[in-house]
């Protein structure tokens, strides 16, 4: 479209139109400048990931601990790492202490990674996906606890970071194809043939800009090729015509006809369009990187969205307590993760694997007669006092308010709101026992446990305090609670507890176990730690989770109602995975609608899904709504397989290991709040506030573009169809001397150009969204059959309009004599022609102007009349109602003003014939509206301009529901 644009302002310039020429020349301009910004957003991808690396290393050579660029380290350098050191390569540990690293970059997993040096992978059948190799430190993580030693054995683009940077470089889509002799080794002529051949091809299609860019720019690539053929095509007609005797009237006629085919504004429209767009996106939390996106946003139907602050908040909650003997606790309407004053306690006497078992919604009690019995308060006292987080609530700086913030670990954050909330804090109950603290043992990722142990001494007791994993902590547990009887705990006792902690688990829930018990200072030692954690009491569970935004479930049910799928790609568990995409309804509770077929690939894991091939992929039913334990090679497949489907594929992502599939994507969506500046700088578009419910923002503004792009090219190609016709069986007049008489003078061409073209364009493009935008299915194209059979037949008939009111004039009013040389200003007997030439000129100017008009409601469903629909609509659109009443009133003053008129125009002041123009627009507008209800009776009007895809999971319910 550039190169036809370059053309068009050479033309406009060979005939002395210099303000077309110097709008022109501004486009290409413009178009110029955005395109080397956007290229440079996406080479500064490759810069952030470069300040990823460590500055420096610690490693040991020669038996000495030297430190060294992170560039420097290779292979086989043994690395020392300590918390909060970047680690400069990938580490196979040979020594940890209480290590953990934060791999959010890699894997999106919100929590550390407790590592151990002595985990050892025996089943290699199937890839360890990178969160689940303990015995690794990975390049570009974070040690946020303890210290290691590793052997470095990957560095730079070995790494699994690296391998992400590599991706990101080499494309799919390569330019220059090449012979691989390793490959290939007995590649011959017809192989570098075919090489060059396609190399060539390649080129020649990227200078035109068909196979780069997004679906629109590519078809307007095509579009621009098409039109600049058929335009020189015309210009040919047209001197061959005038038997090649082409004096300067007719090269002027043959250029203005080849730039009636050119929508010389459709560039600048649509750049301003999507600029405003851009510009509305901001007020709703979403900022567009690359005005192209714009377009694909209007076609999206399947978004493939991370877990972990997108859906979720990214903060961990205490969702259910469960206190053996005595019934669980459950916690309700909680949206503000550091807020105990948010949310409802209610308690169900049943355990977890009670009310999992009989697989029916629990009747939870808002509370206990006994608000805090002797079982519960011992489980709080546990959890409250094995905790060193802290929750408070401060003043906000420079107001008056108070808000709640907390410091700690996550999963200590979330179990001392729950105890804050029932009104129990660690200062509170140190001051009421006169606690005093003799020794804490902190949490150890060997041993996966932490204890305190405090002395009370009013009462001179001292209580050891235990919280960690369920299976580390009960293996040294002595005893439990029956009825508040202390017993005995057995081997089934034991695994009654593990099948509540598996029911918790199907839920979502990160399960801890508590324990307690009273210990003698005098007899046994309280500073070691074997002594201490040994012989406890059970107490209870506590089931965590990251809960998910309030607003998560209704964004997902209008996509499926918009006839968008949602796929969950997350680094979670299968079983966390599940029960929140059940929660916000990405999968349904009930799959009674499904096969067993279906259902089973639902949910699947990313080794799996990577086990499969192509092929098997693309056999399946349908594609998972769920992989879990995802990898980023995973997601890039998911893509992949979502485009062979002939899907436009919408990703969000917030780690560096997102970057890949967020290029890949036709639209990528980073996370601004928490996203790293690596997936910022791949994305298209970037959420302010992380939520999945801007998406669903992003997207209705992008089907509002893209609605109101098919709006004015539909009006721009209608228009460039309706001066094609016109003007070439207009040169069928022919005058005494055997020449052409051209219906339309070339200025008038232009200014019908100028005047009905870029401001009533610029108008639609601002057009609002229609109020049912997200219930109509994407639309996945601008140039539907619809379209292109609508912008036929109304250039059509408006070429017929103004022929008809040409030929009434001249031939039927008149007496049909068309003068001399009536193509220049210097002819004589022209007044004939020239009031002809008036005639049609304000026919076709008004015609173009009402049918931008007309296109503001290209699906009609008002039972208003035509008159008054159209009156309702005058201030809905104040740019688009000047820019028509201005090109309305301008057709008056350039008919009337001496020597412009005559000298300039070639038409002439006219009487009656005000009446012929306006009764021929009248019949356009008649044409329009008996065309418009043919088709509202022949197609469903709800699916004219659009179709829904038949793979759409999720939706097929909806719809069936």
């Amino acid at each position: 479209m550039v190169l036809v644009l370059i053309i068009s302002m050479v033309i406009a310039l060979a005939i002395k139109d210099w303000i077309s020429g110097g709008v022109i020349a501004g486009v290409v301009g413009i178009n110029v400048i955005v395109g080397f910004i956007q290229e440079f957003k996406a080479e500064k991808t490759m810069g952030s990931l470069r300040t990823l690396s460590s500055p420096t290393a610690n490693v040991i050579r020669g038996s000495h601990t030297i430190s060294i660029n992170a560039e420097d380290v290779v292979p086989g350098d043994i690395v020392l790492i300590n918390v909060g050191d970047t680690i400069p390569a990938d580490l196979r540990l040979i020594d940890s202490v209480n290590l953990e690293t934060d791999e959010a970059l890699l894997t999106g997993e919100s929590l550390p990674v407790a590592k151990d040096h002595y985990q050892v992978y025996d089943d290699l059948s199937q890839p360890i996906p990178v969160g689940d190799r303990l015995n690794m430190a990975f390049s570009s993580s974070v040690v946020s606890k303890g210290r290691g030693t590793g052997v470095a054995v990957s560095t730079g683009l070995h790494t699994e970071i690296g391998k992400i940077a590599d991706s990101l470089k080499n494309g799919d889509d390569k330019m220059i194809v090449k012979v691989d002799r390793q490959k290939n080794p007995n590649a011959g002529l017809k192989d570098y043939a075919y090489a060059i051949g396609k190399s060539t091809y390649n080129v020649v299609m990227n200078v035109l800009g068909t196979n780069v860019g997004t679906p629109l720019q590519r078809r307007l690539a095509w579009l621009a090729i098409l039109l600049f053929w058929v335009a020189v095509l015309f210009a040919i007609v047209v001197m061959a015509s005038q038997k090649m005797n082409v004096n300067k009237n007719v090269a002027i006629y043959a250029i203005c006809v080849a730039l009636s085919m050119i929508p010389s504004s459709l560039i600048v429209v649509l750049t301003i369009t999507m600029a405003i767009g851009a510009q509305v996106m901001v007020t709703k939390n979403v900022i567009v990187r690359k005005l192209d996106s714009l377009e694909a946003l209007g076609g999206i139907n399947d978004i493939c969205s991370d877990k972990t602050g997108t859906l979720t908040m990214g903060k961990m909650i205490a969702r259910k307590v469960w206190i053996p003997t005595l019934g669980t606790y459950l916690v309700q309407n909680s949206n503000e993760p550091f807020n105990p004053t948010v949310g409802d306690v209610t308690f169900n006497k049943k355990s977890p694997k009670q009310m999992k078992d009989e697989d029916e919604e629990a009747d939870f009690i808002p509370s206990l007669p006994d608000p805090h019995p002797p079982l519960f308060r011992k489980w709080i006292d546990t959890a409250t006092m094995a905790n060193i987080a802290t929750v408070k609530e401060i003043p906000v700086p420079g107001t008056e308010k108070l808000e709640w913030q907390a410091q700690g670990d996550a999963t200590e954050i979330a179990i001392n709101v729950f105890t804050t909330r029932l009104g129990f804090s660690r200062d509170g109950i140190t001051e009421e026992r006169d606690l005093e603290h003799l020794a804490e043992f902190p949490f150890d990722s060997s041993i996966k446990r932490m204890s305190t142990v405090f002395k009370s001494k009013s009462s001179q007791t001292t209580t050891v305090f235990s919280k960690g994993a369920v299976e580390r902590l009960l293996g040294i547990c002595k005893y439990w609670y029956d009825n508040e009887d202390l017993v005995p705990l057995t081997e089934e006792d034991k695994h009654f507890i593990e099948s509540n902690m598996s029911a918790l688990s199907s839920e979502g829930l990160r399960v801890l176990a508590f324990a307690d018990r009273q210990i003698n200072p005098e007899k046994e030692n309280v500073n070691k730690r074997e002594i201490v954690e040994a012989n406890l009491i059970f107490l209870g569970l506590v089931g965590i989770y990251d809960p998910p935004r309030p607003e998560s479930a209704k964004s997902v049910k209008l996509c499926h109602k918009a006839g968008i799928n949602v796929h969950m790609l997350t680094g979670d568990h299968p079983g966390t995975a599940r029960a929140i995409a059940q929660e916000v309804g990405i999968l349904p509770h009930n799959l009674y609608h499904y096969s067993q077929e279906v259902v089973d690939v639902m949910v699947i894991t990313a080794n799996d899904f990577d086990a499969l091939s192509d092929d098997q992929i693309d056999k399946l039913p349908v594609l998972p709504l769920v992989i879990a334990r995802c990898a980023p090679q995973t997601k890039v497949r998911m893509i992949e397989a979502l485009h062979r489907r002939g899907k436009f594929v919408a990703m969000t992502g917030d780690g560096v290991n997102d970057s890949p599939s967020l290029k890949k994507a036709d639209v990528g969506i980073a996370m601004g709040l928490n996203g790293s500046d690596v997936a910022k700088d791949a994305a298209d578009i970037v959420l302010t506030d992380d939520n999945f419910s801007s998406i669903l923002n992003a997207i209705e503004e992008g089907r509002r573009m893209s609605s109101n792009i098919q709006k004015f090219v539909l009006q721009l190609l209608a228009e460039n169809v309706a001066q094609a016709l016109y003007l070439m069986i207009g040169l069928a007049f022919l005058d005494n001397d055997g020449f052409s008489v051209f219906p339309l003078a070339p200025v008038e061409v232009l200014w019908i150009i100028v005047v009905t073209s870029c401001f009533p364009a610029m108008g639609l493009g601002q057009e609002k969204a229609q109020d049912d935008i997200l219930d109509m299915p994407p639309n996945k194209t601008i140039f539907t059959w619809e379209v292109i059979i609508d912008m036929i037949a109304y250039g059509f008939w408006m070429a017929v309009c103004c022929l008809l009111c040409f030929v009434v004039i001249v031939f039927g009013k008149g007496d049909g004599y068309l003068g001399h040389g009536c193509n220049t200003e210097s002819g004589h007997g022209c007044n004939l022609v020239f009031r002809g030439r008036s005639g049609a000129f304000a026919a076709f100017t008004w015609c173009a102007l009402l049918l931008a008009w007309e296109c503001m409601h290209m699906r009609p469903e008002s039972e208003l009349p035509w008159w008054k629909q159209l009156g309702a609509d005058l201030w809905e659109n104040q740019f688009l109602f000047w820019s028509i009443f201005f090109g309305f009133v301008s057709v008056f003053p350039v008919i009337y003003i001496p020597v412009i008129n005559d000298k300039v125009f070639l038409h002439d002041p006219i009487g009656y014939e005000w009446g012929l123009a306006f009764g021929f627009t009248i019949a356009w507008k008649w044409f329009k509206r008996v065309y418009i209800q043919y088709e509202l009776e022949r197609n469903d009007p709800f699916q004219k301009y659009a179709s829904f895809s038949k793979d759409n999971t999720m939706v097929v319910v909806e719809k069936i529901v």
